[in-house]
């Protein structure tokens, strides 16, 4: 009897934090406080966003490539 309460009162709090976190308690004073930064709010709370450059790092390139292939060494003479 003690288990089956426990699994009721587990998901009616998994039920109550994924309303809570999709922001469906809004009406009754309970919202994220992400909720309201949606896009606008933020990038216009950006600092220099033109500075922001994606480049690639020279190092793990050249790591993650595979190495160029190279000429076939001569063969080896045949011992006498």
């Amino acid at each position: 009897m003690k288990l089956r309460l426990l699994l009721v009162v587990l998901l009616l709090a998994n039920a109550g934090y994924f309303l809570w976190a999709r922001g469906d308690l809004v009406g009754f004073g309970l919202a994220p406080a992400g909720l309201n930064e949606r896009e606008p709010q933020r990038l216009a709370r950006q600092i220099r966003p033109e500075w922001l450059q994606i480049r690639k790092d020279v190092k793990a390139a050249a790591s993650a490539a595979p190495a160029a292939p190279t000429a076939p060494a001569a063969p080896a003479a045949p011992a006498p």
